[in-house]
């Protein structure tokens, strides 16, 4: 993948300072998905493989339109289905797709050992590095929307990439090419957050769903993917969608205050070897036991 034009923002596992840190940022890219209009064509999840090379996978029926239960390592991009029913006693049948989030603060990156594993680009993008993953799994347990899936083939975990190597040469990514209804934009993040509190607004006034909003969730500092939907006071019903995500608090815990914890307790053993060192010198070995003998 061309990266010649992405600058890094963040990386895995990495104690240095971070390649290209303090250059002027790109325009942060946004993809905005309108549940509203979506039809469930499932031709974006066509586009994901073709586009990444992956294999189509056996299909799993679950009394329901939906390709299979959830992502996979080799399938990125999933339509999910749910029958809801309203307030008012009638059905509708949500569609959301189901994709990374590419969060600003991503959980994935913060749990992850593996140096260069795990990158964050300028414009927001989070990308994997597969040549660099260890297969530990430890950002699986860092993401809230339980998207990174494990390899048991590769010993590799992968997720959607945004399509950054079509997002470096100017393009849009594979799904937005192919939606047929115009549910998915692609442009930055001003611009889709503009166009989806626009929409929202539309669905309220005009269209009987007052609770119409925008998700894109501060407990994550924002996402990449935004999404508009019917009913914003309640977006676990499209296919459990978390209402509030935050990065799991044992990855802050580990990533943060234990981390230092565990820095300090290094420094302290070498200090203390060394305070050691000057108040009683190197040890010797007395003559009798010198050589071997008792």
């Amino acid at each position: 993948m061309s990266q010649a034009t992405l600058e890094i923002r963040a990386i895995s596992g990495h104690a240095g300072s971070v390649p290209g840190a303090g250059v002027k940022r790109e325009l942060e890219v946004c993809k905005l998905i309108d549940t509203t209009t979506c039809i469930g064509c499932k031709a974006c999840e066509v586009a994901c493989l073709e586009w990444n090379g992956l294999t189509f996978s056996e299909t799993t029926f679950q009394n329901s339109y939906q390709t299979m239960p959830e992502t996979a390592w080799n399938y990125w991009n999933l339509i999910k289905f749910n029958e809801h029913e309203r307030d008012d006693g009638s059905l509708m049948l949500l569609m959301r797709k189901d994709q990374c989030m590419h969060c600003e603060e991503p959980g994935c990156l913060a749990a992850c050992p593996a140096d260069g594993a795990i990158v964050q680009y300028a414009n927001g993008i989070v990308d994997f590095q597969q040549d660099r993953c260890i297969g530990c799994g430890y950002c699986i347990t860092g993401c809230p929307f339980n998207i990174p899936k494990f390899s048991p083939q590769a010993r590799k975990v992968f997720k959607c990439t945004l399509c950054a190597d079509r997002v470096t040469q100017g393009l849009e990514p594979a799904c937005i090419k192919s939606c047929p209804t115009g549910c998915l934009h692609f442009g930055t993040k001003a611009e889709m957050k503009e166009l989806a509190d626009h929409r929202a607004t539309q669905l309220r006034e005009h269209s009987g769903f007052a609770k119409a909003g925008v998700y894109d969730p501060s407990g994550v500092g924002g996402t990449h993917v935004i999404y508009v939907l019917h009913d914003a006071s309640d977006p676990e019903v499209y296919g459990g969608l978390p209402a509030d995500p935050h990065v799991p608090w044992t990855v802050q815990l580990w990533k943060k205050p234990l981390k230092w914890l565990g820095n300090l307790a290094i420094v302290a053993g070498v200090a203390g070897v060394f305070i050691h060192y000057l108040r009683y010198g190197p040890k010797t070995v007395p003559e009798d036991l010198q050589g071997g003998k008792p």
